[in-house]
């Protein structure tokens, strides 16, 4: 049976060999580039971060919020935790903590650092 070719081998090869591995290729290709983007970028704004200068003014916490979300159908939940501070010139500031931290700030607390919020304990007189 010279000259007999079966359906989707002949010489040309099958189109779905040809393109499929391209598409798969291009696919992986741009994942891995906004991977690589994504890690840029965060690692861009850590340096910028690190390199700002540290602000030091009397603050109070205004006010502390958290955000849950996951934890339906037996599925894990996050929790993150902000709190709002509010300086002298009545600006307010929102800052995403630590839950350790979240929990030994009280709403009214006054102090001169975020970087760890160093409390200024005062006496009160009843």
């Amino acid at each position: 049976m010279e000259g007999f070719e079966e359906p989707g081998f002949g010489g040309s090869g099958d189109l779905m060999f040809d393109i499929v591995p391209i598409f798969i290729g291009a696919v992986f290709v741009i994942v891995i580039s906004v991977f690589v983007i994504v890690i840029v970028k965060g690692i861009s704004q850590w340096n910028s971060n690190n390199k700002q200068p540290v602000l030091s003014v009397a603050a109070e916490v205004v006010t502390k919020r958290s955000k849950v979300s996951g934890g339906s159908n037996d599925t894990s939940a996050s929790t993150w935790y902000y709190v709002t501070f509010e300086v002298e010139s009545g600006d307010r500031m929102e800052f995403h903590v630590k839950a350790q931290e979240y929990g030994t700030l009280v709403e009214g607390d006054r102090g001169t650092r975020y970087l760890g919020f160093e409390r200024n304990r005062q006496s009160q007189s009843l």
